[in-house]
């Protein structure tokens, strides 16, 4: 069985398209086409149907999809234990993150990585929390940072940066001027949430809760998807909100955002390196966790 059509196979299912696959892999679509076609016939099977636009793995195509990747992914692995060994370090990496981690924490390491190891690719996917641990346990990443204790027995965890959550409101705000405000006050301000699932939102539903103000008693006015958006949204006075130091460091010292002290309480958080337990890790994985671990220090993890 050619490793090579493997690989296409594998494209084809993971794009859900002979189009983009064929993209993916540089080959035309009657070739892909071809290699599928062969691989079937190989193998006395029917793996994919094709139903108008959609791309599906038969039966047989899925038991062939979980064991093909894991052939993919154990002769990327061999390639790169011997690129390592003679000193060189190559490949694909894929890492998720939630939004703090993977865009104010993550890039400048990522950076530095691929500056000590320039033929290597690394692929960064940015979502909730909980989209991430669902990513690392069906193989779609190998690694993760998210900034919740997911409760599942399957996972490796790893505390890694530390950031502080703060009250931030629009500078013409009635707090702008405070000293600071007590968790109580809260009650009644248009404050803007979060999604659901996102990292951010149960820690500080947990942290305020601790502080003995119940979550249900905010009034929120808007729902959004990101720290940018909720950021944005402050801006624009559509209400106040808690998010990251690191999301608003800039804006709080340039004026457009105001950080206001919340009395008698600091709201730390950690964030996790998560791994899948028993699960092989490739060279260039291990050489990223090994350079994280030398950037994850106290200056580099605080707020």
């Amino acid at each position: 069985m050619d490793i090579h059509r493997l690989d296409v196979f594998c494209k084809v299912l993971e794009l859900q398209s002979f189009t983009k696959a064929a993209d993916a892999v540089c080959l035309t679509q009657p070739t892909v086409s071809e290699h599928i076609r062969v691989l079937e016939e190989e193998l006395g099977e029917k793996l994919i149907d094709r139903l108008g636009r959609e791309v599906l793995p038969t039966p047989a195509g899925k038991i062939l999809f979980r064991y093909a990747r894991d052939i993919i992914k154990l002769r990327d692995e061999a390639v790169q234990a011997l690129r390592k060994f003679r000193g060189e370090l190559s490949g694909s990496l894929l890492i998720g993150a939630s939004t703090i981690p993977g865009t104010y924490f993550l890039p400048q390491i990522i950076g530095s990585f691929k500056n000590r190891y320039p033929s290597i690719q690394v692929t960064l996917k940015i979502s909730d929390s909980a989209d991430v641990v669902d990513r690392l346990l069906d193989g779609s990443v190998e690694i993760g940072l998210i900034g919740v204790r997911p409760d599942d027995r399957r996972l490796l965890l790893e505390e890694v940066f530390s950031d502080e959550l703060l009250l931030v409101v629009y500078p013409e705000h009635a707090w702008a001027g405070r000293k600071a405000v007590d968790f109580s006050e809260l009650e009644g301000q248009p404050f803007i949430l979060r999604e659901r699932g996102s990292g951010t939102r149960m820690f500080m539903a947990r942290s305020i809760e601790a502080a003995g103000f119940d979550p249900a008693r905010l009034n929120p006015v808007a729902e959004m998807g990101s720290t940018e958006a909720v950021r944005q949204g402050i801006k624009a006075r559509i209400g106040i909100s808690i998010l990251s130091s690191q999301a608003v460091s800039e804006d709080i010292e340039r004026g457009t955002l105001v950080a206001v002290p919340l009395r008698d309480r600091h709201l730390f958080r950690s964030f996790y390196l998560v791994q899948r337990k028993k699960r092989q890790m490739s060279p260039l994985c291990l050489a990223f966790i090994d350079h994280l671990r030398s950037r994850s220090g106290p200056e580099e993890g605080k707020a």
